[in-house]
């Protein structure tokens, strides 16, 4: 009993509504009341992410969704996520990328709450990041053309990389539509999660009782973690900054070269992905919830930038300033916007051709 309690605490991060392991008895079923999309959900991120959804007290639903090609078909992955004691219905979709996402997604999305995007291909040897950019900006449009007609009201998680790009492309096109643009949120929780964490084993305390603010981007110098904020993370010596802010921008290269280029960060991502997607549904279900994402923003002189956003019933309710910096930051911040301005400018030149 103490190794579920222990276990239960731990998911607080990923949602005040409780995830219990002891059965249907923790369950509810009133709390049960959002339907949500996983889009590349038969993937190496969106399975996990599928299931951590799954087990959400709030989810009555999963739609699986993913190509019909996929290693693994949705429908499998629904039926075997559909095995669980919990109460959330499962549901795979499977649709032919040759043809239009629109036109194959009514019911998987019709009546959708919240959208995951972690779809998409990862960079591969030789490709550049023009490239993985020109590739999966076209199958989020395709997805969020969908979403746009069959639940524009539901908020979409992108995880789907470059966020610093898509992100900007995919909102643009939604004011395009006449819709909010604030719908459209780069999912960056994984760089706190990856700050909180290196931080609790460098103090040794718990991860639990740690909260670093990382702001900017979701990419390489763009990943700004405000250690100063933080009341344990402000106790590391200043000498060792350095290096901890750059091993919070690096993480997804440390997975992959431990993983020995045989796959990258998918399971600390799925997580991250749930505590974003759990937030958002504590804010629909009336319970006060924030996390720091990457959005539409006028925090800065940057259309798009990530810092602490609160979610109410209909999503963002507030975006947040990013607060007082340190010297250290404050330089770092500069780095951040230069190299952030050009990935954003790239996702606005993308909209402009749609």
């Amino acid at each position: 009993m103490a190794a579920i309690m222990s276990i239960s605490r731990q998911m607080l991060r990923v949602s005040s509504a409780p995830l219990c392991f002891a059965g249907k008895a923790c369950f509810a079923s009133k709390a049960a009341q959002f339907k949500v999309c996983v889009s590349g959900g038969a993937g190496g991120i969106g399975q996990p992410l599928a299931m951590l959804m799954a087990m959400n007290e709030r989810v009555k639903e999963v739609s699986v969704q993913d190509v019909s090609m996929a290693m693994v078909p949705p429908a499998g992955v629904a039926a075997d996520l559909g095995h669980m004691e919990f109460p959330s219905k499962v549901v795979g979709y499977a649709i032919d990328p040759s043809k239009p996402a629109v036109d194959q997604l009514e019911e998987c999305l019709t009546g959708c709450h919240l959208v995951l995007v972690p779809a998409g291909v990862p960079r591969k040897p030789g490709m550049t990041r023009d490239d993985l950019f020109a590739i999966n900006a076209g199958i989020a449009k395709g997805l969020v053309d969908a979403c746009a007609k069959y639940c524009p009201e539901a908020v979409i998680g992108i995880i789907v990389n470059p966020v610093n790009s898509v992100v900007p492309a995919m909102a643009e096109l939604y004011k395009k539509k006449g819709l909010d643009p604030l719908k459209i949120i780069g999912v960056c929780t994984l760089d706190t999660v990856r700050a909180n964490k290196f931080v609790s084993v460098m103090t040794g305390t718990s991860p639990m009782d740690v909260a670093v603010p990382v702001v900017g981007g979701h990419a390489g110098v763009t990943i700004l973690p405000l250690f100063s904020q933080d009341k344990i993370a402000a106790t590391i010596p200043a000498d060792k900054i350095a290096a901890l802010d750059k091993r919070t921008q690096d993480g997804g290269t440390e997975v992959v070269e431990a993983k020995a280029g045989k796959g990258s960060a998918t399971l600390s991502m799925a997580y991250s992905g749930a505590r974003f997607g759990g937030k958002v549904l504590d804010g629909m279900a009336g319970v006060p919830a924030s996390e720091y994402c990457y959005l539409a923003s006028t925090v800065t002189e940057l259309p798009y930038f990530s810092s602490k956003v609160d979610f109410g019933p209909k999503g963002v309710v507030k975006v947040h300033d990013i607060g007082v910096l340190s010297a250290h930051e404050k330089v770092r911040l500069e780095e951040a916007k230069a190299a952030l301005k050009l990935e954003i400018q790239k996702g606005l030149e993308y909209a402009k051709t749609c």
